[in-house]
């Protein structure tokens, strides 16, 4: 069936931090000078903020940009950061670093902590208030290009096929919807940011993106543990000495707490699950005093960016251009990149609106965009920090000594000494060493306290999937998970998803291993993608709609 097209000026892939901001920005500048701008934005969650998962404290200077009278408006920004609070843990104990020792930059003065779910949900109202059309349930599954190989804009996934591959009765043809430009703000390891970058060959002249997995729970917990406007980050221990990650602590309004721990996708042990060591993290004795008597509310996963400024691709191309995270904007030691994602939104938006009124027609690169970007306070941001992941390569010790050393000597207006820019040696897939070489991890069973399995974690994600419909998580070789990973590294992916997506199944006596993909779990995480050894995963969209479904997240 022939699919039908619509026509814009801007297609927005993405209801995120920076696509919306993107949104708000092309209607404000075409009411302020007079020059009507159509937009509309695709959301695969079945509603804005479904898929959004984020620590979260937030920056509020690219909001204020935006939108200067946020606080009248009624942006869900309730709780500043009062307390700031940074711990290096001990199995046993371990000890508070001085606030004093910290680098400015490390603090979260005028900070506020956010359910970033909810924030995209009132920009999507204000976007929606503007005129912008959002169209939340529609995935973007394929780049449209025009003849001459630009990007025209993007086809929504077809609805109604069956695990066969064929249309069941309830087949709906996608949309094709075609834009003078398109912006592609999927987020972190987007399936057609990645298309694009080997096509326009974009990653040519940066370093390899690096990765974190982010594991976060919502609890609501006995208003005597509650102290609003908290904010705790710990390093150490559950990790071993070679392996960098940390948690966060966010005190929000209403006794509600989120926990989360991030683990660098650049580990060394297959036999390491992000999922348990966040288990284990919790029952930490000052982890556990706090969540005990509480009442765990929601679950969520997501990849992170950590590569920096050395790992961000080209961000123009013909007809289109990355915005967000799915460029790569988070400023590691900050755990910070919502601000700098909705900023980078706006310069694209100012770059696509100056064209557009000048009547420049398909095709166009913003090229103005990528030297916006390299003149904003967004690419200083970056910069000021630029060395601090790839020294983790030396440990979590050494690498964050020399990371506070960094951080200091541009406080002091020394920067002059560090004319260097460290690199990223090698993607994270490459990590792991065999499993035989590598020391079994044996966590403790879950307590149903404050410690929990996986799908009891992945049912309260209100994850769904219509389960009659192709697998949305494709092997390019089905043979190499039992060939070759299981004997290698032990499949890791039984290990490092935080869904239960993949398990190896065998007959009663240990006998015929099989490899089994239980996608209906699947929390789009993105880690599968990023962390299999032979880069056999493939994450691709699933029916619009299908997924998490994140309240508060």
């Amino acid at each position: 069936m022939e699919r039908e097209s619509m026509q814009y000026d801007v297609v927005i892939v993405g209801a995120g931090a920076a696509g919306l901001s993107a949104a708000i920005r092309l209607k404000q500048l075409a009411a302020e000078q007079g020059h009507d701008v159509s937009v509309c934005v695709l959301e695969k969650g079945s509603e804005v903020g479904a898929h959004i998962v984020s620590g979260a404290v937030l920056d509020p200077r690219a909001l204020t940009e935006l939108i200067p009278d946020w606080k009248e408006k009624g942006a869900p920004l309730h709780t500043p950061v009062t307390d700031d609070r940074f711990y290096i843990l001990k199995e046993e104990g371990g000890f508070r670093i001085p606030n004093f020792m910290l680098p400015p930059l490390m603090h979260n003065d005028g900070n506020y902590i956010i359910s970033l779910g909810s924030l995209c949900r009132w920009l999507a109202q204000q976007a929606e208030a503007l005129g912008v059309e959002i169209y939340p349930g529609f995935a973007a599954a394929e780049v449209v290009y025009n003849e001459d190989g630009s990007v025209k804009g993007v086809a929504t996934g077809d609805m109604g096929i069956g695990k066969d591959g064929e249309p069941t009765d309830r087949y709906t043809p996608g949309m094709e919807l075609h834009g003078t430009y398109t912006f592609f703000a999927e987020g972190v390891r987007g399936n057609l940011s990645k298309q694009l970058m080997e096509r326009f060959d974009l990653r040519r002249d940066c370093d390899v993106q690096k990765y974190g997995i982010g594991i976060k729970e919502l609890w609501q917990v006995d208003p005597a543990k509650h102290r609003p406007g908290r904010v705790s980050h710990t390093q150490g221990w559950p990790l071993d000495k070679k392996t960098t990650g940390g948690s966060f602590m966010y005190h929000l309004e209403d006794n509600l707490v989120a926990i989360g721990f991030v683990v660098n996708l650049d580990y060394w042990n297959p036999h390491l699950s992000p999922f348990e060591e966040f288990q284990r993290f919790k029952q930490h004795a000052s982890i556990r005093a706090i969540l005990e008597g509480g009442k765990r509310l929601s679950y969520g996963a997501r990849a992170i960016n950590e590569g920096g400024l050395q790992s961000v691709p080209k961000l123009a191309f013909p007809g289109g251009a990355l915005i967000g995270c799915s460029a790569g904007f988070v400023n590691v030691p900050r755990i910070k990149g919502t601000h700098n994602a909705m900023e980078t939104g706006m310069l694209a938006a100012d770059a696509a609106f100056a064209r557009l009124k000048a009547g420049v027609g398909p095709g166009d690169t913003l090229d103005v965009y990528e030297k916006s970007f390299k003149d904003s306070w967004a690419y200083e941001d970056l910069y000021k920090v630029r060395n601090v992941k790839p020294g983790l390569r030396w440990g979590m010790t050494l690498g964050t000594l020399h990371a506070g050393f960094q951080m200091w000597l541009h406080e002091l207006k020394l920067n002059w000494l560090l004319p260097y820019t460290l690199h990223h040696r090698k993607a994270d897939h490459e990590s792991l060493v065999p499993a035989d070489q590598a020391p079994k991890i044996k966590y403790p069973k879950p307590d149903g306290v404050v410690s929990f399995d996986r799908l009891s974690s992945v049912y309260l994600s209100n994850t769904n999937h219509e389960e009659d419909q192709p697998a949305h998580l494709k092997l390019k070789d089905p043979s190499i998970p039992i060939s070759y990973n299981l004997p290698t590294y032990d499949e890791p992916a039984q290990r490092y998803c935080p869904a239960g997506v993949y398990e190896v199944v065998r007959n009663d006596d240990g006998s015929n291993p099989r490899f089994v993909i239980n996608f209906q779990n699947c929390v789009h995480c993105k880690t599968c993608d990023i962390k299999d050894p032979q880069q056999n995963i493939v994450w691709t969209v699933p029916e619009g709609g299908g997924g998490p479904n994140y309240p508060n997240m």
